[in-house]
Parts: structure tokens; C-alpha cells; sequence
């Protein structure tokens, strides 16, 4: 099933790099404006021996890394304290829902006057998105805990710490993950986007730089195809990750499908 999946996808890929090209080539759009599909990935190509640009890739990725594991201790310490506290979890319920929908990028200009250094900038404000889609998950799957479960082990006389590291925890072991996943893409897509609006070093900064001095659509699209390409990327890893450490919840989830 999965080999099916992959050869559709590569069919997908080839399909719109084809189209791509052929809008191109025969002037149903600029050239100038969208360079052919083919010179871009010649670009995107001649990309991973420049220095500048993987000294720019590492930034980002430093910045996104950092901010996503910050994002996931406190998410996951936020949720286990609201979740497990109902009158703490009501109190915080209007807190939560109204910085909930706030976009980080409304917040670069804060972030640039708080923090020293753009590299603190952009973990602060991929922190703060990449929380919510951890910490929501983290109190619904709490929700979710089967109550026997804990009933259980306190009739054996386990304590409140027991029944977190038991029952709780490798029960929402899973919503946390694919909270992670979820944030891992957001986080990406905020820290691309603080590059591009505060400037400093990465990629967001490149495709910036891509368009000083008459512009370089080719170039801006191939560092454009690269993002996309570490999105994917890590996508995949993380789903490998979780099918692995989780591979018990899947053929549950499966099985009741």
C-alpha cells in the first residue's frame, strides 16, 4: 500500500513540474515572472554546494529546533497542569481560546524589541505558535484517559504521581506526538516567515535577497522548492517516528476503523 502511495505521489510531483514547464515554455506566463520548471530545479540543484545558502539553512533550522522543544516542554507541562486540574483548566479556558487564534507574525515587532539577537526572535515566536496545537491535544487526549484505568491503580493504593507516569502519560503519548508533528510544519512555516519580514540570516532572508538588485525569480523558487523540501522532510520523520514508538496505538486505531 505504501509503494502505491509513493508511486503516486512521484506521479503527482512529475505531473506538476510538467505543467510547470509546458506554462513556461509555450508563454502562457512569463518566463521572466516564473522561470521554467526545469530551471529551477537546476537552481535548487547548484543550491546544496552553496555555502551562503546551507549556512542560511542551518540558521533556520537552528531557530525552528530550538523553538519547537521549547514549545513542547511547556505545552506538554501546560497541558498536564490544566488537564489534570479541572478548576485550573476552567479558569484558563478565555486565556487559552483568546491567544489561541493570535498569528506570531503579528508579534515579530514585539519579539524584535524583547530579544537581543534574531535568532531569539524567531525560537520566541515559533514557541509560541507551535504551542497551542501541543497543548490542545495534550488536554483533549487527557479528556480521553480511561477512568478505569486510573480507578484501578488508586484502589492499589498508587498515588496521584503513579497514575501520571502510568496511565496518563502513555495514554496522550500519542495526541502529544502528532501535536509535535502538527507544530513541527507550523513552527517551519513561522520561522520562514520572521526571516522574511525581520530580515537576519536563513532562508526567509534569502528569498529577500533573491529580489534586491532586479530580482531572481529562478533563484527565489529554488530556495523556495527547498523549504518546501525540509517541510516534507521532516514530516516524514516525524511520521516514521511516531508509527514506530506508537505502532500499538496504529493497529488499535486501525483495528476500530
Amino acid at each position: 500500500m505504501r509503494k502505491i502511495q509513493i508511486v503516486r505521489g512521484t506521479i503527482g510531483v512529475a505531473g506538476a513540474v510538467a505543467v510547470a514547464e509546458l506554462a513556461s515554455r509555450s508563454g502562457l506566463v512569463d518566463p521572466a515572472a516564473l522561470p521554467a520548471a526545469s530551471t529551477v530545479l537546476q537552481r535548487a540543484a547548484e543550491l546544496t554546494v552553496d555555502g551562503e545558502f546551507l549556512a542560511d539553512v542551518t540558521d533556520t533550522l537552528k531557530a525552528w529546533l530550538g523553538g519547537l522543544a521549547l514549545a513542547t516542554l511547556i505545552a506538554l507541562a501546560a497541558g498536564l497542569a490544566l488537564g489534570s486540574t479541572p478548576w485550573l483548566g476552567r479558569a484558563s479556558r478565555i486565556v487559552v481560546e483568546f491567544m489561541r487564534p493570535i498569528p506570531s507574525v503579528a508579534l515579530i515587532p514585539l519579539a524584535i524589541v524583547t530579544f537581543s539577537s534574531a535568532t531569539q526572535s524567531k525560537m520566541a515566536l515559533v514557541c509560541y505558535a507551535a504551542t497551542w496545537p501541543i497543548l490542545i491535544n495534550t488536554l483533549y487526549a487527557l479528556r480521553d484517559v480511561d477512568p478505569l484505568a486510573k480507578e484501578t491503580l488508586r484502589s492499589f493504593g498508587f498515588g496521584p504521581a503513579a497514575v501520571l507516569l502510568r496511565v496518563n502519560l502513555p495514554s496522550i503519548a500519542p495526541f502529544v506526538a502528532t501535536g509535535v508533528r502538527i507544530s513541527a510544519s507550523v513552527g517551519l512555516v513561522v520561522v520562514i516567515s520572521t526571516e522574511l519580514v525581520a530580515g537576519g540570516e536563513g532562508i526567509g532572508s534569502y528569498l529577500t535577497e533573491t529580489q534586491s538588485g532586479g530580482g531572481r525569480p529562478d533563484l527565489m523558487l529554488a530556495g523556495a522548492v527547498w523549504a518546501g523540501v525540509l517541510g516534507l522532510l521532516i514530516n516524514a520523520v516525524l511520521v516514521a517516528a511516531e508509527r514506530r514508538a506508537f505502532r500499538w496505538h496504529t493497529v488499535r486505531t486501525g483495528a476500530s476503523a
